[in-house]
């Protein structure tokens, strides 16, 4: 998935190479001359900038937000200097992705809430409520993990089928598969209400488990 986001952003920093060498003179009953770039050319571009951005840097992001303002058409602005206005923006997120920095920097926002869910599950799980508990540890674990495969470049779907590939790959080792195996088993039996198949201690353990796992994985 990240080779793939990589090629993606080349292939939009070639288009935007190409939109803007379309840049053209006109003239007007207002103004002598002024250059121009076609505004579908613009938009059909910043469309597939903006879906990029969102995918890898988040809504919330600076890369995105300065995007979304950058599109904006200022006074007496021609479609030139808008243009290269937000392909500046695209390409300073290009070079973060590329350097690590926008994985480093989501990681580390994953990091707390996940952390926040887990002492949620461990909340729960004090005041009797093994069952929920178990089941926030599994959605903890399942995000964790379709993080960790688009860091490595595998692909995401089932928890299943990605602990699967995540070993084959060598991600990990067999143990840890096994564990993650018995980590989602936990969640299953407490989402359909099979209580009877785990206990409290399985559940305190399974919080301790995924803790640990998705700090390996943010690290």
């Amino acid at each position: 998935m990240s080779r793939l986001l990589e090629k993606r952003f080349g292939e939009l920093e070639l288009q935007a190479s190409t939109i803007a060498a379309t840049d053209t003179t006109r003239h007007s009953a207002y103004e002598s001359s002024y250059p121009d770039i076609d505004a579908d050319l613009i938009l059909g571009w910043c469309v597939k900038a903006r879906n990029l951005l969102s995918t890898v840097c988040g809504r919330d992001s600076e890369h995105y937000r300065s995007f979304v303002e950058g599109e904006e058409a200022q006074s007496y602005e021609n479609s030139p200097t808008r243009f290269r206005r937000v392909v500046s923006v695209f390409l300073a997120a290009k070079e973060d992705f590329e350097g690590g920095y926008i994985v480093t920097m989501r990681n580390l926002v994953q990091s707390d809430v996940f952390t926040d869910e887990l002492h949620q599950a461990d909340e729960l799980l004090r005041a009797g409520y093994h069952s929920p508990a178990a089941v926030i540890a599994g959605v903890v674990l399942e995000t964790a993990m379709r993080d960790f495969c688009v860091q490595k470049g595998v692909p995401s779907g089932k928890l299943s089928k990605m602990n699967e590939d995540l070993a084959k790959a060598g991600h990990y080792n067999s143990i840890v598969q096994k564990q993650v195996t018995a980590l989602a088993a936990v969640r299953n039996s407490a989402a359909h209400g099979k209580n009877e198949e785990f206990s409290k201690e399985d559940v305190r353990a399974m919080i301790r488990d995924v803790e640990r796992l998705v700090g390996a994985w943010l690290s």
